[in-house]
């Protein structure tokens, strides 16, 4: 049975696994992907929901995202967000459908875009490694833990991390791959 402190550990791992993918997704990579602007928040009567929320999001080529959302009154309030998220792409708005031609990325692009993904990498790492600091401290402080179950368990922890940095590694890689392909 894993003490309280490893089971935490691996839940918060994980979560920062999850988040790194998540950031990874929105990421432009020269092709279009619904996650580019999914996440991206709208004014919508009053509330900040996103666009993910307010319109279907298809890919109809491998450049192009069209955007339609569910209440046509949305279409205006989805454009600007859009133009204000920063992602670099301008939409186009034909009153129905709001279209995103993804460009390619120049090389100087790419190499700039993945040295963010190395500065994310880094970034799931230090909350990793202070997750295992945060277990480790737990641990330390258990009362109910022999010593021999402290030490069993800190490796536990320790294992974890290099499973969860190795998990970072690939997904670093995988990204970088895509980029400099696309």
């Amino acid at each position: 049975m894993d003490p309280k402190a490893v089971t935490d550990a691996r839940t918060k791992m994980k979560a920062s696994l999850d988040h790194l993918a998540t950031e990874y997704r929105g990421l432009r990579s020269g092709r279009a992907t619904p996650a580019l602007v999914e996440n991206i928040k709208v004014d919508y009567y009053g509330s900040a929901t996103p666009i993910g929320q307010l319109a279907q999001i298809q890919v109809p080529e491998p450049r192009q995202l069209a955007i339609k959302p569910y209440d046509a009154g949305a279409l205006k309030e989805i454009e600007k967000a859009i133009q204000a998220s920063n992602i670099g792409i301008n939409p186009q708005n034909d009153g129905k459908i709001i279209r995103l031609t993804v460009p390619m990325l120049s090389e100087e692009q790419r190499k700039k875009l993945v040295g963010r993904l190395k500065e994310m990498a880094e970034q799931a790492k230090i909350a990793l490694r202070n997750t295992r600091r945060d277990a480790n401290k737990h641990l330390d402080e258990a009362k109910d833990l022999t010593d021999d179950q402290v030490a069993k368990a800190k490796e536990g922890v320790q294992n974890l991390l290099k499973q969860s940095e190795g998990d970072v590694e690939k997904t670093l890689a995988t990204k970088t791959k895509e980029i400099m392909e696309s």
